[in-house]
């Protein structure tokens, strides 16, 4: 079994990191996911028999790595499903784009349609059918002559968003085979990390805060100095 990053686990959740390249939850592939890693992680540590009950309350695409929250009882799942429903767990994202965003920071809205025989989203016009409205704010933290190291806060939560809303302002993710014009720009993972997860605790009522950095000695991420975004 792959061994699992735990950051935080008590009765109610669990905290860990998805490596990039595994999926959240079993798929077509049949390759190891998540969902199955930390229910074999439980059966294995408190010697469960049967079935493990663990949550899936949010999701990460297969090429994005970073922090998931998973729920460990059926109640904590429903409250932080009501959470992740009503915009009140605070996700943020890193990521590299293969060329300079022209402003330093800013909203960027589209609407996006999923096609779902061929798992691409493509930028559509807004009113057109099974179009989804796609909203999220950005911040350039540094520069280098090519790419930028870019700060991301999702506003809507749509599949593939973060790496199809900088395809369509030209500034696709380093390492993005599906929507970049640059492919594996030094690197043999999509620059995109959920590096920052913030919520309340779905029993205690406390504020729980976790921070994660990327492989900060692989490229493109070893090209800025990322360490300080993550002793806040």
């Amino acid at each position: 079994m792959e061994k699992l990053t735990i950051l935080y686990e008590d009765n109610h959740i669990l905290v860990a990191i998805k490596p990039q390249n595994i999926p959240s939850q079993a798929d077509q592939s049949k390759d190891v996911d998540m969902l199955s890693l930390v229910k074999q992680y439980i059966k294995e540590k408190y010697n469960k028999e049967g079935n493990v009950y663990v949550g899936l309350v949010h999701r990460l695409d297969r090429p994005t790595g970073g922090i998931m929250l998973f729920a460990k009882t059926s109640k904590a799942a429903s409250r932080l499903s009501d959470e992740f429903r009503n915009n009140k767990i605070s996700k943020t994202y890193y990521a590299v784009t293969s060329s300079i965003p022209k402003d330093k920071q800013g909203v960027l809205e589209h609407y996006l349609k999923k096609d779902e025989k061929n798992n691409i989203v493509r930028v559509v016009p807004r009113g057109e059918s099974g179009a989804k409205e796609a909203k999220l704010y950005y911040k350039v933290l540094q520069t280098n002559e090519n790419n930028a190291l870019v700060e991301v806060k999702l506003l809507t939560g749509r599949s593939h968003q973060i790496r199809v809303q900088f395809s369509a302002i030209g500034c696709s993710l380093v390492g993005d085979n599906k929507y970049g014009k640059v492919v594996n720009q030094n690197s043999n993972h999509l620059a995109l990390w959920a590096g920052r997860l913030e919520f309340i605790h779905p029993v205690t009522k406390e504020k729980m805060v976790f921070a994660c950095p990327p492989m900060l000695d692989k490229k493109p991420w070893s090209n800025f100095f990322m360490e300080k975004y993550f002793l806040r």
